[in-house]
């Protein structure tokens, strides 16, 4: 019997994944259970699991492609014996996509049979919906063979331009070129010029940079949000007996992201609306609640990692529990529960030297809090004194379905009460 390896919905958002890396090779003896590759999700790496054992036949998405949710990446054969009718049948399915693709109305073409054979490459499964399919790493080499991708016929599953693809036809386009003569002096402008055609992602200017498979998450996210209707409310709060408090526990670990998200939790035990979200018809109470705060990744893209019931976890565990899910989100090792748990999310730009901003709700909350930087402020004192102190401009986003403006101001009122005035409360 031949299985199939499906690219399996590793989240509820999930459309496509990408391959990180096979585990096995074509012909490895495969046990149910067993890890056979890494898939990129929207946030995180994870194994896949087989349903069955047998031996990898044959692989049909290669390392570091894309394949949408659900379709064939890989075929499986439950004896030796078969691994040879599997990777018939794998050849086969790629003939059927590519010649019933790439077959077209004998009619309607006799106007176009003096045009360019460009013109019939449009037809082929290499294209779609006017744009170009190719897997990343061809693309990549595309670039630095400079081979023109709309122009190639895709040997790869579904008619996908491969690498070799690019670099079959660089080696038929490359012309011999003559040898430059020796320069009068040493030439170093070139590196300064070759630099400055280059953009801050490490792209030629000009050129559009593919999203990443994160990136792309982070885009279904934000339009879905803006489907919201939402209201925003700022608050100032004083922040010297909180910034005193953190100077006196930094040296336990304790980070000022967990201070924060503690404070948020414990006001949220008192306005629990602020943790709900809207559901078709109703209101969603949430029995939980857990903090999730954005983290902007290093190779693009934004995740939210979770701080899980942070209204009753202790400060000093809860740092070391948000140290955690920081590094191993940047190792993209997290979860999907602890990423896509969250009933409040923080953003935080403080660090920046950012004085204010609005964040954009995500989908399935009711409340995000956008954090901006302590600053030193002038103020007058009860007395009529002027005075100097730190504070910080937080600005609220809500769900105006459910939540209106004294619900958000409320609850920013009693978060400034605990900032300023009981902080120590957060050590209990």
């Amino acid at each position: 019997m031949i299985n199939e390896v499906f690219m399996p919905a590793l989240s509820s958002t999930m459309t496509e994944g990408k391959i990180v890396s096979w585990e096995k090779s074509p012909g490895d003896k495969v046990e149910k259970g067993e890890t056979v590759v890494v898939v990129e999700s929207d946030k995180a790496d994870m194994d896949v699991e087989s349903f069955h054992e047998g031996y990898l036949a044959t692989i049909l998405v290669e390392s570091g492609e894309v394949a949408s949710v659900g379709s064939t990446i890989a075929l499986l054969a439950e004896t030796e014996a078969e691994i040879e009718t599997a990777k018939q049948q794998a050849a086969n399915q790629k003939d059927q996509s590519s010649g019933s693709q790439s077959q077209a109305p004998s009619a309607p073409q006799e106007k176009e049979e003096k045009q360019p054979s460009k013109a019939n490459t449009q037809q082929t499964p290499s294209r779609q919906n006017g744009r170009t399919i190719a897997s990343p790493r061809a693309k990549k080499k595309a670039k630095e063979l400079q081979v023109n991708l709309s122009q190639l016929q895709g040997s790869g599953p579904h008619g996908r331009i491969v690498a070799e693809d690019v670099e079959a036809a660089a080696g038929k386009e490359k012309q011999p070129q003559a040898q430059p003569s020796a320069p009068a002096a040493p030439q170093r402008q070139p590196q300064p010029a070759a630099a400055s055609a280059m953009g801050a992602s490490g792209a030629p200017k000009g050129d559009v940079e593919q999203l990443n498979t994160l990136q792309n998450a982070v885009v279904r996210n934000m339009v879905a949000a803006l489907e919201v209707p939402v209201f925003h409310v700022s608050y100032t709060i004083p922040t010297d007996n909180l910034e005193a408090l953190y100077k006196k526990i930094k040296s336990k670990g304790v980070t000022m992201t967990a201070l924060l998200a503690k404070a948020v939790a414990l006001t949220l035990q008192k306005h629990p609306l602020l943790n709900a979200s809207y559901t078709e018809g109703g209101i969603q109470h949430h029995s939980q609640i857990n903090i999730a705060v954005a983290v902007a990744m290093g190779d693009g893209g934004l995740i939210t990692p979770v701080l899980q019931n942070a209204d009753s976890v202790d400060i000093y565990s809860l740092s070391r529990t948000w140290k955690d899910l920081v590094e191993r989100a940047r190792l993209k090792q997290l979860q999907p529960h602890e990423y896509n748990s969250g009933t409040f999310s923080l953003s935080n730009l403080g660090m920046y030297g950012v004085d204010s901003f609005d964040a954009i709700l995500p989908p399935g909350q009711g409340s995000i809090l956008a954090i901006g930087g302590f600053q030193p402020q002038v103020f007058a004192t009860p007395e009529g004194m002027m005075g100097v102190r730190r504070q910080v401009t937080v600005n609220i986003t809500c769900d105006h379905r459910i939540i209106y403006g004294a619900h958000a101001a409320a609850f920013l009122q009693d978060l400034a009460q605990l900032i300023e005035h009981q902080p120590q409360s957060l050590t209990m």
